[in-house]
């Protein structure tokens, strides 16, 4: 489906008026959506100034809360700072803390459209997308004019593999309110169907658009570097990288951006130094695994083996706060753990959420398994919508090489390269070092 972006070309002129700078800039959604975050709505909270910080926000609220403990709007603008909170500290620990807020204001009002909709939102925070989905849905019936419901509905389509339900839902988000939520979308599903330009362009307008909260404008932004990082554009995807930092000072995500720029440029040290600072503030298993990565690449197995072990931990954590990370996990074990395990949660998520995303997680475990013409199986269908991403395409290749499927593995490998030949500096050189293999 090709989305028909109303005001598209006025804002593109605008943003062009103001500076080609914007422009240059790109995307990337790695399994992340983009917030949906709003500002406090009839609490008393928001009759007083917006507060500034997600910190001020929850002590307002709170504050409204003790005064009247029966408002539920408070109760649902505080979970909802609660889910900001996670995505700017990474503490999954307020998961449960927003979850019995919306579970007693649901039991009291069970159509609340706004409290529907954080409970669909922090679902999704979980990786249960079915539930997330049918919140989502129920939000809509309650209120079918409001547009953040939406949001959550195309992201669990998108995770459930749903896809041209979500180019209809995505459409109608963006025809009732093009915004930064809508467009960060839009530019995440032209980027799954191999539409570089296009999600760059809809990520641009992303981030032209604003929001609420600086957290999400430099969150958009990073994006929008990563998607440039993908391109081989490594002078843009530095310069997006930090304009976030500007806006959002030591925002980890563009931090690790950084990193994995200075490791595709060759400066491994500056790389790994970068990822410690991110990791020491925010232990992610993402930016471990960059940081372990980086270091396999640069020599030091020992620091690598020690790194790649908080991962474990990390992981153990998020799933004791109720958040599922099979893919994620399968896509770590089959890189740097056990293959028979990654196997596992791969199949798992898989059968939970067919997506491109737990396709590619369960094509890589098989191949890793040594079961690579099952795994190029799922690799195909990881590449069904045309994805480029270098790493499904790195994916695809192994197994097609394993698989005896010559002709297919030259492609896929090349292609893996194609648009920036230092995608990673431990697959990059590996991809290369396969097609050298191939008769």
């Amino acid at each position: 489906m090709t989305l028909r972006f109303p005001y598209l070309r006025p804002l593109a002129a605008l943003v062009a008026a103001f500076g080609a700078a914007l422009l240059v800039l790109a995307l990337v959604n790695r399994g992340s959506a983009p917030p949906t975050t709003a500002p406090p709505t009839s609490s008393d909270a928001a009759t007083a100034a917006v507060p500034r910080t997600t910190d001020a926000l929850i002590a307002t609220l709170q504050r409204a809360l003790r005064v009247r403990p029966n408002d539920l709007t408070a109760r649902t603008d505080l979970a909802d700072a609660y889910l900001q909170k996670v995505r700017e500290t990474g503490d999954p620990s307020f998961y449960p803390r927003a979850g019995s807020l919306l579970q007693g204001v649901l039991r009291i009002a069970p159509r609340d459209s706004g409290a529907l909709t954080v409970a669909g939102t922090l679902a999704l925070a979980r990786h249960d997308f079915r539930q997330g989905l049918r919140l989502g849905d129920a939000a809509v019936r309650a209120d079918p004019g409001s547009v953040r419901p939406l949001a959550v509905i195309v992201d669990a389509q998108t995770e459930l593999g749903r896809y041209a339900d979500v180019g209809r839902t995505l459409q109608r988000m963006i025809d009732l309110k093009p915004s930064l939520a809508s467009y960060a979308r839009a530019s995440y599903y032209r980027e799954l169907h191999g539409d570089l330009r296009g999600a760059a362009t809809a990520m641009s307008l992303a981030v032209d658009a604003g929001g609420q909260a600086p957290e999400n404008v430099a969150y958009v932004q990073t994006l929008l570097g990563t998607l440039e990082f993908d391109r081989g554009r490594l002078a843009e995807a530095r310069r997006a990288y930090t304009i976030a930092l500007l806006r959002q000072p030591g925002f980890p995500a563009a931090d690790a951006g950084l990193a994995r720029v200075e490791a595709a440029q060759g400066e491994l040290p500056a790389a790994i130094r970068r990822y410690r600072r991110v990791v020491a503030r925010l232990p992610l298993p993402e930016y471990v695994v960059g940081l372990g990565e980086a270091e396999l690449a640069a020599g030091r197995a020992a620091a690598a083996l020690r790194d790649l072990a908080l991962v474990g931990a990390e992981e153990r954590l998020l799933q004791a706060n109720g958040v599922n990370t099979d893919v994620d996990l399968a896509l770590y074990e089959a890189s740097h753990g056990s293959s028979q395990r990654a196997v596992l949660l791969a199949r798992r998520a898989y059968a939970a959420a067919p997506s491109v995303r737990s396709a590619d997680a369960l094509g890589w475990a098989l191949t890793r398994a040594g079961h690579p013409a099952s795994g190029l199986r799922f690799a195909q269908r990881a590449l069904r919508l045309g994805s480029r991403d270098p790493l499904f395409l790195y994916h695809a290749g192994i197994a097609a090489r394993g698989a005896r499927q010559t002709a297919e593995a030259r492609h896929l490998l090349t292609a893996s390269l194609s648009l920036n030949p230092r995608f990673s500096p431990l697959w990059a050189p590996r991809a290369r070092a396969a097609l050298r293999t191939l008769p």
